[in-house]
């Protein structure tokens, strides 16, 4: 009799131990998650006016815009730079938990990596050699060879969309812009902000923006899958920063006037 009370008390005292154990577990699986205090952010260096280095500082629109959110959301960035093509592959092997570099938001993509809300409305934009009477609009880019910035989405759009066309993709698009300026190759297609600014600044005596806006598309800040907290508090500091002024502050900052 003693030996089944003694039994019975030890079953007793293993399932209750299990019991405090799971709840123990619930209890941080209901408070676990959420945000850290800080995350690597990822972006290109040369896409102005984004992202790029003026006078041995790291600035643009994308990184006013990024370390605002970052204040509003509550959390630090440490910001790292990459070429272009190497940020979808490094958020999805964990190299970067953020990435903010005028990145189309894409079905494709999305496969990858989560997007927040659209931020930005672009498309891209032909410039060419400013002393060029060729090439006027897309169908006169049939057969020539263009340049743009490798794994972007105006490189697909050159192969899916010129007849013809041969794609010349650069890392920097310093390089593609000095490649269409010294007559290596017949145009430049590439994002319409990017190249607007670069035509107003470095290449205003030496290239032209011809044509209209080809394929309109939405910027998204890329976040790596499985952190679904860090999307929405993305999402909510963007609409913060939208109905409080700071992003009519920032993009005219950038751009000239607020946008419309």
């Amino acid at each position: 009799m003693f030996k089944r009370h003694k039994k019975l008390a030890s079953v007793l005292f293993v399932s209750l131990f299990l019991l405090i154990a799971l709840a123990a577990c619930g209890d941080d699986e209901a408070s676990g998650g959420g945000l850290q205090d800080s995350y690597v952010v990822a972006s290109d260096s040369s896409f102005v006016p984004f992202e790029f280095y003026e006078d041995g500082e790291y600035v643009g629109f994308d990184i006013d815009l990024i370390n605002a959110v970052a204040d509003e959301a509550g959390f630090e960035i440490e910001l790292e730079t990459t070429n272009f093509d190497g940020i979808i592959p490094g958020l999805q092997t964990g190299s970067f938990d953020i990435a903010i570099a005028g990145i189309s938001i894409r079905e494709d993509r999305k496969e990858s990596v989560d997007f927040s809300d659209p931020y930005y409305e672009s498309g891209l934009s032909i410039g060419v050699h400013i002393d060029n009477e060729d090439i006027n609009d897309i169908d006169d880019l049939e057969g020539k060879t263009i340049a743009t910035r490798l794994g972007s989405t105006s490189s697909d759009y050159i192969e899916e969309n010129i007849d013809g066309a041969e794609a010349n993709q650069y890392e920097q698009l310093d390089q593609a812009y000095m490649a269409v300026e010294n007559g290596s190759v017949d145009a430049i297609l590439s994002d319409a902000p990017n190249v607007a600014y670069y035509i107003q600044t470095q290449g205003q005596d030496s290239l032209k923006m011809v044509g209209d806006l080809y394929q309109a598309e939405n910027y998204g800040i890329a976040i790596s899958k499985g952190q679904e907290e860090l999307v929405e508090a993305i999402n909510d500091a963007l609409a913060t920063l939208r109905e409080n002024g700071t992003y009519d502050e920032i993009y005219e900052k950038w751009f000239g006037e607020a946008p419309e």
